[in-house]
């Protein structure tokens, strides 16, 4: 993390969710870029990866169960660690990008003119 931080240039970055766990890496993420929490609850999570055999945290009895305690321990870290937080639990990909575009945006952190060109020209 530490390492594509301080790369120069725009980018983004999708962590794995234990990522938030050492708190090296929640300092570096919410010092060092502008973290963005797209929060889902577990049932949501359950839905959406119910049939995935390959999430090798989910493979137990109980996996909605698993995936509570999880949310349980890592959705206060993601709250330390995030500037903005974005619920996403059933909105589309694209309703989800425009979500958060629209938070960077009013921030002041892009662009609009630059943005929409981006969307348009580069997959997110």
């Amino acid at each position: 993390i530490a390492e594509l931080i301080a790369r120069p240039g725009d980018r983004v970055l999708a962590t794995g969710g234990g990522a938030v766990l050492r708190e090296r890496n929640r300092e570096l993420l919410h010092n060092g870029a502008t973290v963005l929490y797209l929060r889902s609850t577990p049932e949501d999570i359950f839905r959406r990866l119910r049939h995935d055999t390959t999430r090798p945290l989910l493979q137990v009895r109980d996996p909605l169960a698993r995936l509570r305690e999880l949310h349980q321990q890592r959705d206060p870290l993601y709250r330390r660690c995030a500037h903005y937080v974005l619920e996403s639990a059933r909105p589309s990909v694209h309703a989800l990008v425009n979500m958060a575009l629209m938070q960077l945006e009013l921030a002041g952190l892009l662009d609009p003119g630059r943005v929409a060109a981006t969307v348009g020209a580069e997959p997110l």
